[in-house]
């Protein structure tokens, strides 16, 4: 038998009226952690729910029977959108194999693992932070009958009912260190999106945003030649010639990526790929080298026009930095992406008229313009400073899209939840502090009001628009064959 059933639940799921899509990408979380396993002598029994067949991967009957006969310990990997649903699952799990170790993993639990395991006994073990050593020494332990106390990264229940967080693990500082993904346990070829982690963490302050803080404010970066080697084990191994480098931090310094292109170049392989930019940190020069050396897309977090707005959320530049440097990219990438956060509860109208003028200025140059709903993450900064300044408010027909779980049906601009799905968004109403990011501020006055531009300037469709893929909320638009959605919690 495996020392450990780990099963993957970051799934790209959207319903749009009677149509379901499915879009398959690689997991890479799980993959890293199954490889630092089986480097560690343990056996590890993979599972990607993503592949599963089932007409409805939401009914628990469904997920019971995908995880039978499972190992001694069953760890489960969410984002913050499939909490709730984790957390059912794990319950489930629990009814069903009794004698499990059961073990939360990934970084939907951010700042509410005791939350969690006060208030859901059948979750035993929270892990935090990076896997790769915490993960064989949680299980190493767990056979060994030791004492959890001594695993730092975790957060657990002991027998007597106490919840005890152990001590942050040390971050890995060396990422060329860590091996490539267990590529070998999954079929590459299944997938439809290929990402790739090129750093870890962001050093932005970004209050609105959840990756700083899920690292701490702390970033490393792979090297140029690490990367590319991984490129080029992909492209043999299952013909890969294109990639997302799904991390904000990419274009950590221009020598980074002037050197990256050098090496890629020397590959002599032609290679397509897109990644995340800041407006600060790139320069023509820059640009013209990724450009020419395959990159398709250029994506941007703008996330507001409003000069004021920007110094609240910390973002780092200006207004005026961005109307310099996204047209110069439209000038040379096929595709730029303009990201915007909207909602935020100090945002005045004014505020956000400024942002509205700046996406419609930048949609008419060329830039893809792609809005998206706050979602007050429970590990943000300015969700610690408003969650008791205003009252949260939860809108059972429209959602910030970071959070969509999959249950939703999306009906023009509006969601439906349907009825066999309620007692997953119950989960959600008991618990607000543990699930903030599916609530809004001021649904009267702030968000609607700003809601109806947005869709008379041709942001968002109307609510009695027909079903669309390409329409829903602005969630859609990120997400497409051939690369990895916006999921990491930027």
């Amino acid at each position: 038998m495996a020392d450990l059933t780990l099963v993957n639940l970051n799934m790209l799921f959207m319903r749009y009226g009677e149509t379901v899509e499915r879009e398959l990408h690689v997991p890479l979380g799980c993959l890293y952690l199954t490889r630092a396993m089986e480097d560690a002598g343990l056996d590890v029994d993979f599972r990607d729910y993503q592949l599963s067949t089932y007409e409805d991967p939401f009914d628990l009957a469904n997920f019971l029977d995908f995880c039978k006969d499972p190992a001694p310990v069953i760890g489960l990997s969410c984002m913050a959108n499939l909490l709730p649903f984790t957390i059912h699952a794990l319950r489930a799990l629990r009814e069903r194999h009794p004698d499990r170790t059961l073990v939360l993993g990934g970084v939907g639990s951010k700042a509410v693992e005791g939350k969690i395991l006060e208030r859901f006994p059948w979750i035993d073990i929270v892990a935090r932070g990076e896997g790769e050593l915490t993960g064989p020494d949680l299980i190493k332990t767990l056979k060994a009958g030791g004492d959890l106390a001594h695993v730092p990264g975790i957060s657990y229940r002991t027998k007597d009912g106490r919840i005890v967080h152990n001590a942050d693990r040390p971050r890995i500082t060396d990422l060329d260190a860590i091996p490539f993904p267990a590529f070998h346990k999954v079929d590459l070829k299944r997938y439809a999106g290929y990402g790739m982690m090129t750093s870890r963490g962001c050093p932005y302050p970004c209050t609105f945003c959840s990756v700083a803080p899920v690292w701490n404010l702390e970033s490393h970066s792979r090297s140029p030649a690490n990367i590319v080697a991984e490129m080029v084990h992909l492209n043999r191994a299952a013909g890969v010639d294109l990639f997302l480098f799904q991390d904000e931090f990419f274009i950590s310094g221009k020598e980074q990526v002037m050197e990256f292109c050098r090496h890629l170049r020397a590959t002599g392989l032609k290679l397509e790929w897109k990644a995340f930019g800041r407006v600060n940190l790139v320069d023509e020069e820059m640009m013209r080298e990724m450009a020419a050396c395959g990159c398709l897309e250029l994506r941007f977090g703008i996330e507001s026009g409003s000069d004021r707005v920007l110094g609240e959320i910390k973002k780092g530049f200006t207004a005026a930095e961005s109307l310099a440097i996204v047209p110069k990219a439209v000038e040379i990438f096929p595709r730029v992406d303009a990201f915007y956060v909207w909602g935020f509860p100090f945002e005045t109208l004014e505020d956000f008229n400024q942002s509205l003028f700046q996406m419609v200025s930048l949609r008419m140059m060329g830039a893809r313009i792609l809005p998206s709903l706050l979602s007050l993450l429970p590990q943000t900064t300015l969700y610690r400073e408003w969650a008791g300044r205003v009252p949260l408010e939860f809108c059972p027909y429209l959602l910030p899209e970071f959070v969509f779980t999959g249950h939703e049906v999306c009906r023009g601009g509006d969601v439906e939840i349907p009825e066999r799905y309620k007692e997953y968004f119950g989960l959600i109403l008991a618990h607000p502090d543990i699930f903030s990011g599916f609530y809004l501020v001021d649904m009267e006055h702030n968000v609607k009001p700003k809601m109806a531009l947005l869709r008379q300037f041709g942001f968002y469709p109307s609510p009695e628009a027909p079903p669309d893929p390409e329409s829903c909320g602005a969630h859609s638009p990120r997400i497409e064959p051939q690369e990895l959605a916006t999921r990491t919690e930027r």
